[in-house]
């Protein structure tokens, strides 16, 4: 008689049951990703390793595995990417996909919040507000909390809700976001803390969460009710998580709260690619990630499908001197390829010409403008590049910041200056009368009036018929100008003269001042290099007029465009050259980020996300000789993050004029 045993069932394993052919469309990891099968496990997927892919696949095999779509969670960071995610898999496999349950953090708490509202004090009917109604909504409190008669500086509304909302992300107290971030606001703590209760106070009285309730109250929910738990864990029995280095503490604790029993919890991420800790993203959490659960599988993807070997070799030296982090070495089956150029320059100015000079040669050997990318680390190290493109008339698109004079304060300067070449500018007298405290529209108007009709000129202010300290204000200005108007003044003079003046203006205007100020520090420098006026302000008109509409269709069909881009903009896209600027230390990384071990190695992250964007070609360049006016320092090292390289890794090449 044969003896019976009992033998666990297993879960089915990769045959030819399944209608898609995982082990023949995939490679070896991401294979091993999609077919995990229970238990937490973290993908670290490197750059251009193909991780959506995995997930898609992943969802799939799910399905196929007979899960019930709908108990199938993805959650990603903006809706498009998550609905493009399940649209592929349904095309993958077929229309069961289109179930599974899909959308960012805060859709789905906000979906949740609606059927456990009560739980902490607000009806299902709650209202969600948007950023600009918290802001006047902080703002009306703002007024009946604080006089508005002090001559003190008060934050404004939009500075109020920024405090707010990072010390709900970040999960740390209002008066640790002020002391590192608004110095300038420390002795407001009491009052900015004060206004913060009486918001928090007015959107229950009202019914109202803006946008980082959803996450807050959600996760209170989950952490404070034991059956909302098991509710969500019953209803999704598997969670994928993309992009999971740019989650905050509120999502991470999220996702902890809605592991179940099996904890089936996929998170997929690059922890060499945390740079949004401004947003409150937190790098711990990637790292923390397999310490959360009883038992986490992890898995890298490693082959790369973007980047030539030379640029990978480089990109695998830069992340591997990073501090702390998951190891990992990027390879790809590309053959050839050119090593990383890193170059050096005597100024700005030469950086910026040869950029230009080599995308029109890169252009010349068939590579479309579209296919080459200038990144930066802030807006600001751009603004000379954009004049050397206008004066060579290669059309280009900014993302990540304005451009040069779309900035406020580069406007402020431009205006003065332009009413200095032509005095009935009326719309330039406007902007900067304005600016002056206590002269508001009608006073700027009637200034201005008497300027067109030849009263006011700047010799002769006598017909300035406004009393009191504004009528005072209005005449240091012209005071100012008269100072800087003749011929014989340096045009650089002139500059650093309106500057002088500008500064404690800009100061009042602005509550992120230290950051203008650095781009006024950028036009200052600028301004050295022109000898007439004229010239400054006609370069400084950056684009080109456009005769006729006929002329703007025609432009957009045929014309294409350069980027320059700021690196956080330009993450998850990739182009076949790629330039990284002002590799310079004290620029990249900023003087800023040597403070703290974790801000340096974000700044560390960040080239490294700068120079895989690159497939062919990647330049990397700065200038020498560089002086910084906020620290009163002369910046002459190239970045700490390319310097001391192993041989062999880059070409190195020192610009000369010909």
């Amino acid at each position: 008689m044969k003896k019976l045993v009992l033998r666990p069932i297993q879960a089915p394993a990769a045959t030819a049951q399944y209608k898609i052919d995982y082990a023949g469309e995939l490679n070896a990891a991401q294979y091993e990703a999609v077919m995990h099968r229970e238990g937490a496990a973290l993908i670290i997927a490197g750059a251009g390793t193909g991780k959506t892919r995995a997930l898609i696949y992943r969802v799939a095999r799910l399905v196929e595995d007979g899960i019930n779509p709908m108990s199938i969670l993805l959650l990603t960071f903006t809706r498009k990417s998550s609905a493009e995610m399940i649209r592929r898999a349904s095309i993958l496999l077929d229309g069961r996909c289109q179930d599974v349950s899909g959308g960012t953090f805060h859709s789905f708490a906000h979906q949740s919040l609606r059927r456990y509202a009560r739980l902490i004090g607000f009806d299902q009917n709650f209202s969600v507000i948007d950023q600009s109604d918290a802001e006047d909504v902080v703002n009306l409190l703002r007024g009946g909390l604080i006089s508005t008669t002090t001559a003190k500086r008060f934050p404004r509304k939009q500075t109020l809700s920024s405090i707010y909302s990072a010390a709900v992300n970040r999960v740390l107290p209002i008066e640790t976001i002020v002391s590192d971030e608004y110095p300038q606001y420390e002795n407001d703590t009491e009052d900015i803390i004060k206004i913060y209760h009486a918001y928090e106070q007015y959107k229950r009285r009202h019914n109202l969460m803006d946008y980082d309730d959803l996450l807050l109250h959600f996760l209170t929910v989950c952490r404070d009710s034991a059956e909302v738990r098991k509710h969500f864990q019953a209803m999704y029995r598997h969670v994928l998580v993309d992009e999971y280095q740019d989650t905050n503490l509120l999502q991470h604790e999220i996702v902890r709260h809605m592991a179940g029993p099996q904890e089936n919890i996929v998170a997929v991420g690059d922890d060499a690619q945390s740079i949004y800790s401004f947003r409150g993203a937190n790098f711990q959490n990637i790292m923390n990630f397999p310490a959360s659960f009883r038992q986490c599988t992890i898995i890298k993807l490693e082959e790369n499908y973007r980047s030539t070997q030379p640029i990978l070799n480089l990109t695998n030296e830069l992340i591997r001197r990073a501090a702390f982090g998951y190891d990992k070495e990027l390879y790809t089956h590309k053959t050839g390829g050119d090593a990383p150029a890193i170059i050096c320059a005597d100024s700005e100015q030469m950086q910026s010409k040869f950029i230009v000079q080599q995308v029109l040669e890169l252009r010349e050997q068939g590579i479309p403008l579209a296919e080459i990318s200038v990144l930066f680390r802030s807006g600001f190290h751009s603004f000379d590049l954009e004049i050397e493109l206008n004066r060579a008339n290669v059309p280009y698109q900014k993302f990540g910041g304005f451009k040069f004079v779309e900035t406020a304060h580069i406007k402020d300067i431009i205006a003065h200056l332009r009413v200095l070449l032509n005095p009935k500018d009326a719309v330039s007298w406007n902007r900067i009368l304005l600016l002056i405290d206590g002269v508001g529209p009608r006073t700027a108007a009637a200034v201005i009036d008497g300027i067109v009709e030849g009263r006011i000129s700047l010799s002769r202010t006598n017909d300035i018929a406004v009393a009191g300290q504004k009528g005072e204000n209005i005449l240091m200005l012209f005071d100012v100008l008269r100072r800087v108007l003749p011929e014989h003044v340096a045009v650089d003079e002139k500059v650093a003269q309106i500057v002088e003046y500008y500064r404690p203006l800009m100061r009042r205007k602005y509550d992120d001042y230290t950051k203008r100020a650095k781009d006024v520090d950028v036009f200052v420098d600028i301004a050295e290099r022109y000898r007439a006026l004229n010239a400054l302000l006609a370069d400084m008109a950056l684009e080109s007029p456009v005769e006729s509409v006929t002329d703007i269709a025609k432009a957009d069909k045929e014309e294409e465009f350069l980027t320059l881009s700021t690196i956080h903009s330009a993450k998850g896209l990739e182009w076949n050259s790629v330039f990284v600027i002002w590799a310079l230390d004290g620029r990249f990384p900023p003087v800023r980020a040597f403070d703290t071990i974790d801000t340096l190695e974000e700044e560390r992250r960040l080239m490294y996300v700068a120079c895989t964007r690159a497939r062919e070609h990647l330049f990397i360049t700065y200038p020498m000789n560089i002086y910084d006016r906020e620290t009163g320092m002369v910046l002459g090292k190239p970045s700490r993050f390319i310097e001391g390289l192993p041989e062999g890794l880059a070409e190195h090449f020192m610009l000369v004029d010909e």
